[in-house]
């Protein structure tokens, strides 16, 4: 009877929830709210819920985005409040709005990342993001389903810069710490943030000394201007009011 599609974060120690990991949460969610979620018929019936575009494993996101099929409408703000209180801390419900026409993952070909580097200089970060953009291919190397891959990790990024410290969405107040805002457009094979950095390894010898903290901040349809449009934006005007 209805679709709604939300938004939601992986946030502090949960950024290291894996996808099946959240799956199996979020459906122990949907039954502590007593959410009237859809099945598929056959033999062996599921829940109704489409992922898009999940963040790895380790990341933390501000923007993942999900649809779901009801048997019975609901009100977008008061299923945001129940999944909210059944699902842990650091997963966190943003945003519910009702499914207009169209696909969620076809509204969504860019990721927009934010990368921190502790213990690295951001001059020495930024002379680095500069010899990556003055590339015109920056090969990497991804153990995929298919084996070792070798694949361009430049002809993917639109916007690759050091931006300011206090941007850092983790609080960290390590001295120093570069902060890299990273805008990449969905391609085949999918270039993730640590393809990147592995790319900034080969063309400028940029290894930090810790691992990087990389947080999604946004995930939709890549604009000419370089911003990134919420996938929710084109279902806003369709949500209606039921009841939970």
């Amino acid at each position: 009877m209805q679709r709604i599609r939300l938004r939601y974060s992986k946030r502090g120690p949960l950024r290291f929830t894996s996808h099946r990991d959240f799956a199996r949460a979020f459906e122990r969610a949907l039954r502590r709210a007593a959410v009237p979620i859809a099945f598929s018929q056959g033999f062996s019936p599921h829940p109704k819920i489409s992922y898009a575009s999940a963040a790895p494993t380790g990341v933390g996101s501000e923007a993942e985005y999900l649809e779901i099929g009801l048997q019975a409408e609901v009100d977008p703000a008061e299923l945001i409040v129940a999944l909210d209180a059944a699902l842990s801390p650091g997963l966190d419900i943003l945003d519910a709005v009702v499914a207009r026409e169209g696909s969620l993952a076809d509204r969504i070909n860019a990721s927009r990342w934010l990368i921190e580097l502790p213990e690295v200089e951001p001059a020495v970060a930024a002379r680095a993001v500069e010899t990556f953009l003055a590339s015109e291919e920056v090969l990497v190397e991804r153990m995929t389903k298919q084996g070792r891959r070798s694949f361009d990790a430049r002809s993917a990024v639109t916007v690759f810069a050091v931006t300011n410290e206090s941007d850092a969405p983790s609080g960290a107040t390590a001295a120093p710490c570069a902060i890299i805002d990273l805008v990449v457009r969905q391609v085949t094979p999918a270039v993730r943030p640590d393809d990147v950095l592995s790319g900034l390894r080969v063309v400028a010898g940029l290894e930090p000394p810790v691992p990087a903290r990389v947080t999604r901040l946004a995930q939709g349809t890549l604009t000419p201007q370089g911003e990134i449009v919420d996938p929710l934006e084109a279902d806003r005007e369709g949500a209606t009011i039921g009841g939970l």
